[in-house]
């Protein structure tokens, strides 16, 4: 992907950015610009942005460009003058939120997110807000209000979802950060369709407020070009917040003179459940996984033998529609895809206690889980089942000549929602065709910053390419 000299900060780390702007060297003016340039140019092929605030934008880069000029740079946060985007499920005050359904065409919030506003405060200037499907349903990016998010590396395949506008954005460098949300594979999904990076911390580790009717599956997280632009955004969206009572505390730092002790890491091709499993793509992240040895790491292949807990993620995932989408689905059901309207009334035929068996069945199965991390440090997979398929289809229909249920084709993504756990999908090559895939990371519970060390190892002995082929 080329770009023009008044482009060329677009591609630059977090931390390129910031250091040229306290070497003067740089302005978030000259920064925003090419960034706006950018989304203008590249953005009708690739629809990852919806709304774009380009003027309150350029309003906040000339004042953060007073501060830099002040003489008090160095007091400023890393993410300060830093554009952003931000995923259109996520409230944004004063700027529309649609949630990528006709039925919020013109909502406007009057409040941001917690995880928005916490990026505010810190100085870091919004751009805009991403491309979802509605209510982030499926792990395609398409709508009936915008229409279909494409893959850069081909247009004519889906970039994934739901944070497919986030994952499109950071691919294209129409933003260093972005913000999505992942109820069950969101932000890993089109990480790995895309060939960057998506991190879904531990639950509640960064604030989720509003909270909404799947809270309890919903993680917000960054999704960045290098693991070293997730850390530093980890680092400022983590902390408590009072409004949200699942919050967790900061993860403390770690001296950075301790190293790293070698991790036992686990190979799964298959958790116990998965319905099909493209082979080059297992091969692909076999080899990728098997160079952390070279780090000193701890490397076995196998099979943890899990029981499937699709069923009652299902039920969890679609009670949640139902109690938001219910009525609606009801009054304007040309407002809906057909799946979606389905798994709205499947919510709607849920019993009274259907609900409560559910989040009791979450709690038994974490214990194969827990017994499975007894064993092991971190476990390694496939972040999705199959490379990217056709844009328009809402799921990939057969794997490896196997017909598949709906979701069957991201059975590594749901079971982490349930249990919490920080996880992240790291490149970790490309297919014959020259299709990235995606290698999912999923740590122990609470341990984020140490899932982001071995993912920075992995980054340094398995590199891939940054950017798609030329386009546009």
């Amino acid at each position: 992907m080329s770009a023009s000299a008044n482009e060329a900060p677009c591609l630059l780390s977090i931390a390129e950015i910031g250091r040229l702007y306290r070497r003067r060297e740089l302005s978030p003016v000259d920064v925003v610009a090419a960034c706006l340039q950018r989304i203008e140019r590249l953005n009708p092929q690739v629809n990852a942005f919806v709304t774009v605030t380009a003027d309150s934008a350029m309003a906040a880069a000339r004042r953060a460009e007073r501060r830099f000029a002040s003489g008090e740079p160095d007091r400023l946060n890393p993410l300060f003058g830093i554009p952003f985007s931000v995923k259109d499920t996520l409230p944004t005050a004063g700027v529309r939120t649609t949630s990528g359904s006709p039925l919020f065409a013109d909502a406007v919030p009057a409040a941001d997110a917690a995880a928005v506003e916490r990026l505010l405060q810190r100085g870091a200037i919004l751009l805009g807000k991403t491309n979802t499907p509605a209510f982030g349903w499926m792990g395609v990016t398409q709508n009936l209000l915008f229409g279909v998010t494409r893959n850069p590396w081909n247009p004519e395949l889906t970039c994934g979802g739901s944070s497919g506008g986030a994952a499109v954005a950071t691919l294209c460098g129409m933003a260093p950060l972005n913000i999505g949300t992942d109820g069950g594979g969101s932000l890993r999904i089109p990480a790995s369709f895309c060939g960057i990076l998506g991190f879904k911390p531990s639950f509640g580790r960064v604030p989720n407020h509003p909270g909404g009717p799947n809270w309890s599956l919903q993680h917000v997280g960054p999704m960045a070009r290098s693991v070293a632009d997730l850390s530093v955004a980890y680092q400022e969206l983590a902390g408590p917040d009072e409004r949200d009572p699942y919050s967790l505390p900061a993860e403390p730092p770690r001296p950075e003179a301790d190293g790293e002790p070698p991790l036992r890491v686990l190979f799964c091709d298959d958790l116990g459940f998965a319905e099909a499993v493209d082979p080059e793509v297992v091969e692909i992240c076999r080899r990728a996984t098997a160079r952390l040895s070279e780090a000193g790491h701890d490397v076995a292949t196998g099979r943890p033998g899990w029981p499937s807990p699709m069923r009652f993620w299902q039920t969890l995932f679609t009670a949640g529609l139902a109690r938001r989408l219910g009525p609606s689905a009801s009054e304007r059901p040309d407002a809906f895809e057909p799946e979606l309207l389905g798994y709205v009334k499947a919510g709607e035929r849920l019993g009274p206690f259907d609900f409560y068996d559910a989040g009791l069945a979450r709690i038994e199965w974490w214990q194969h889980v827990r017994a499975t991390f007894e064993q092991a440090d971190v476990l390694a997979m496939p972040a999705v089942a199959c490379p990217p398929f056709a844009a328009g289809r809402r799921t990939v229909g057969t794997i490896a000549g196997r017909e598949i249920s709906f979701y069957g084709w991201s059975p590594f993504s749901a079971p982490f929602n349930l249990t919490g756990q920080p996880a992240i999908s790291i490149p970790a090559g490309q297919t014959r065709s020259g299709l990235p895939v995606g290698l999912q990371l999923v740590g122990s519970r609470f341990a984020d910053r140490q899932l982001l060390r071995l993912a920075a190892t992995l980054e340094l002995l398995n590199p891939w390419p940054t950017e798609p082929p030329a386009f546009g």
